[in-house]
């Protein structure tokens, strides 16, 4: 009797493996999702992009069946549309994840054509579509304390800074990349909001370099605004951001930076750096997408209050560079900051 059963068994395991054949990928599991990670430019030097795929590759390598692909669609933003329609048009991913503030148009586009497909957008804003999930950072709050150091930068009796080679009246610089509502309505008016907070005659100074790559442009502009009296910057400029830095080393200006640590890039004149914790954000996202909490058709704000952004104090370019007296009434202001105590409105996108 138990050898017509282990006979029968064995019959069976033959049938199904002719069924089945041998190379036959085991189903799907829940846990199993496939990631493409859609870069509207290029990673490297880039902050938020360089934070967000080192998110999702550590998520990866933190947790059995996630898979990655990473594309780099470059700077050509009218090309952007149709390479996204393409590599979603197979089916292949479970999940499209970017960061840019013009993808949430880009994907519910793309998204008509393929309703199954979900996409996550971090620094953005959209609601109301069901595949799609943003996550914005309220960028207006590091805008105001960066600004806030700019200020207390521009008034202060430091080497560049101050009457003694100051130009005209106070004054601070931005330079950006392009122009985008995020910036114009947000980062810009807060970094100027900030800044007067110190001193409500500091004027600011905008320029647009065009792209995220042409340093040398981004070179020209600073020094033609270190000639007029800026002699604090922050920008917003991708890779053409070590045109500014060649500029201060150059001429002898003073920065602050969002989004990730650049002191070591001029030290003793970047004296401020701001992060933004986009790898922790979207490995909590991943973590969320796989437990099926993500609630699509929404967005989320997060900012200084809940964790999500901060300042880089532990740092000698920070520590090392600027006055005892500065550094007093700056991490003060952060402390107010974090617990509400600064009031501030912030303008709508």
């Amino acid at each position: 009797m138990k050898k017509n059963v282990v006979a029968f068994c064995l019959v069976c395991a033959a049938v199904l493996s002719a069924c089945t054949g041998k190379d036959s990928a085991p189903a799907k599991q829940d846990s199993e999702i496939s990631v493409l990670v859609y870069i509207t430019g290029v990673v490297a030097g880039s902050p938020p992009y360089e934070l967000m795929v080192a998110g999702v590759q550590e998520f990866a390598a933190e947790n059995n069946g996630v898979t990655v692909k990473v594309y780099e669609a470059g700077f050509n933003q009218a090309e952007w549309e149709e390479q996204l329609r393409s590599m979603v048009a197979d089916g292949e991913y479970d999940l499209v994840i970017g960061s840019n503030p013009s993808l949430p148009e880009i994907c519910a586009s793309v998204g008509s054509a393929f309703p199954s497909q979900k996409f996550i957008i971090v620094d953005a804003q959209h609601t109301g579509n069901p595949q799609i999930s943003t996550f914005l950072y309220n960028q207006y709050e590091q805008a105001l304390f960066l600004g806030y150091l700019a200020g207390l930068v521009t008034a202060s009796d430091m080497p560049h800074a101050g009457e003694s080679v100051r130009i005209g009246p106070p004054r601070v610089g931005f330079i950006a990349a392009q122009e985008y509502p995020l910036l114009t309505r947000h980062m810009v008016p807060g970094f100027l909001d900030g800044a007067r907070l110190v001193d409500p005659a500091i004027e600011l100074d905008f320029r647009v370099v065009g792209n995220w790559y042409d340093a040398n442009k981004a070179a020209d502009l600073a020094l033609g605004m270190i000639n007029t009296g800026v002699n604090v910057f922050t920008s917003i400029a991708g890779g053409a951001a070590q045109g500014l830095i060649r500029a201060i080393r150059e001429k002898g200006a003073y920065a602050v930076c969002f989004n990730i640590n650049e002191y070591s890039q001029a030290p003793g004149l970047i004296v401020g750096c701001g992060t933004m914790e986009q790898k922790k954000l979207v490995k909590e996202i991943l973590s969320d997408v796989i437990a099926g909490k993500i609630q699509y058709g929404s967005s989320r704000t997060v900012g200084v209050k809940e964790g999500y952004l901060d300042f880089i104090f532990d740092d000698p370019g920070y520590r090392d560079s600027l006055p005892p007296e500065i550094q007093e009434q700056f991490e003060t202001f952060v402390d107010d900051l974090r617990a509400g105590r600064v009031e501030y409105t912030i303008p709508p996108l």
